[in-house]
C-alpha cells in the first residue's frame, strides 16, 4: 500500500512529480497556478524552464519527451495559458508523444461563472488528449497525478491534462504515492497475437514483391526497435520504404533502402509500394501525404 502524507494541493503536485521521475518541466506563470510556483521555489528536486509563451512550453516538452524517452510536463495557468498549449497537444496526440499538461483553473466556487481568465479547459482539450481531469477534491489529486503519468506513456503514448482549481491547490488533504496495482479502466493491449501473426510470417513469406512501411513509430519506440527492423531487413532481403517521421529507422545508405515515399518521396518508393503484392507497416499510419486518393493507393 502506498504510504499517505497530509500536505497541500500544491506541494501534492511536486510530490506527485518527483514520484513519478519527473526532473525537468515547461511553463510560464499565472494566477491560478501561484501556489504551485510557490512551491516550486522551495525545493531543488525539479528544475523549471520558463518560457515565453504556453505554445512554446508545449513544444519543448515534445522534443523533451522525443530525446529522452521521458514523459513531458508541462506547467500553464488557466484561461488562455490552457488554450494556447492546445497546438501542441494535438502535435503530441499525433505524433504519439507521451506529455502531462498540469493548469490551473479558477476556484471551484467560480467554474462556470465566466470568472477573470476561466475557460472550459476539459471541453476544449478532450479531443487533443488521450485523456483529461478536472479536479475537484484535493484528496484525489495525488491518484489523478499518477494514472495522468500511466494514461501518457502506456500502450501508444500521448498527452493527458490535469486541470487543478486554485482552491485545490491551497486545500489540505492525504497524499498517495503511487501503487503497483492494475489499473481498472485504460488496459491497452501490448501483446500480439501469436495466431495472426504465424498468419502474417506466412503470407510474407509466400509474397512475390514484399514491401516494408515503416514510420515514426519506429523512432518513437527506441533504438531496439530501428535496430529490430534493421535486423529484419536485413533477415528477409525486403525493400523498405518510410514516412518522414519515419527517416533514420533505416539508414539511407542501405541496400534495401528505397528512399522516402508519398507527396515529398522518390519515383521509385512510390512506384515500388503501388505494385507490391504485400506490404508489411510498423510504426506508421496510412494518412493523405502517402497515399493521395484512396481509391487509387
Amino acid at each position: 500500500m502506498a504510504s499517505a502524507e497530509e500536505m497541500t494541493g500544491a506541494e501534492m503536485v511536486l510530490k506527485a512529480l518527483v514520484d513519478n521521475g519527473v526532473s525537468d518541466i515547461f511553463g510560464y506563470p499565472g494566477g491560478a497556478v501561484l501556489p504551485i510556483y510557490d512551491e516550486l521555489h522551495q525545493q531543488e528536486d525539479i528544475r523549471h524552464v520558463l518560457v515565453r509563451h504556453e505554445q512554446g512550453a508545449g513544444h519543448a516538452a515534445e522534443g523533451y519527451a522525443r530525446s529522452t524517452g521521458k514523459v513531458g510536463v508541462v506547467l500553464v495557468t488557466s484561461g488562455p495559458g490552457a488554450t494556447n498549449v492546445v497546438t501542441a497537444l494535438q502535435d503530441a496526440l499525433m505524433d504519439s508523444i507521451p506529455m502531462v499538461c498540469i493548469t490551473g483553473q479558477v476556484p471551484t466556487t467560480l467554474i462556470g461563472s465566466d470568472a477573470f481568465q476561466e475557460c472550459d479547459t476539459v471541453g476544449i482539450t478532450r479531443p487533443c488528449t488521450k485523456h483529461n481531469w478536472l479536479v475537484n477534491d484535493v484528496n484525489e489529486l495525488a491518484g489523478i497525478l499518477h494514472d495522468a503519468f500511466y494514461v501518457a506513456k502506456s500502450g501508444r503514448p500521448g498527452p493527458v491534462v490535469v486541470d487543478i482549481p486554485k482552491d485545490v491547490q491551497f486545500a489540505t488533504g492525504i497524499y498517495r504515492g503511487p501503487t503497483t496495482a492494475e489499473h481498472k479502466t485504460y488496459n491497452p493491449k501490448v501483446t500480439g497475437d501469436a495466431d495472426k501473426i504465424l498468419e502474417a510470417v506466412k503470407l510474407l513469406a509466400s509474397a512475390k514483391k514484399p514491401i516494408i512501411y515503416s514510420g515514426g513509430g519506429v523512432i518513437n519506440s527506441g533504438p531496439l526497435a530501428s535496430q529490430l527492423l534493421r535486423q529484419l531487413v536485413e533477415l528477409t532481403g525486403y525493400p523498405v520504404t518510410s514516412t518522414l517521421m519515419g527517416l533514420g529507422a533505416y539508414p539511407a545508405s542501405g541496400e534495401n533502402w528505397l528512399g522516402m515515399l508519398g507527396m515529398h518521396g522518390t519515383y521509385e518508393a512510390n512506384l515500388a509500394m503501388h505494385d507490391c503484392d504485400v506490404m508489411l507497416c510498423v510504426g506508421a499510419r496510412f494518412d493523405d501525404r502517402i497515399t493521395g486518393r484512396l481509391d487509387a493507393f
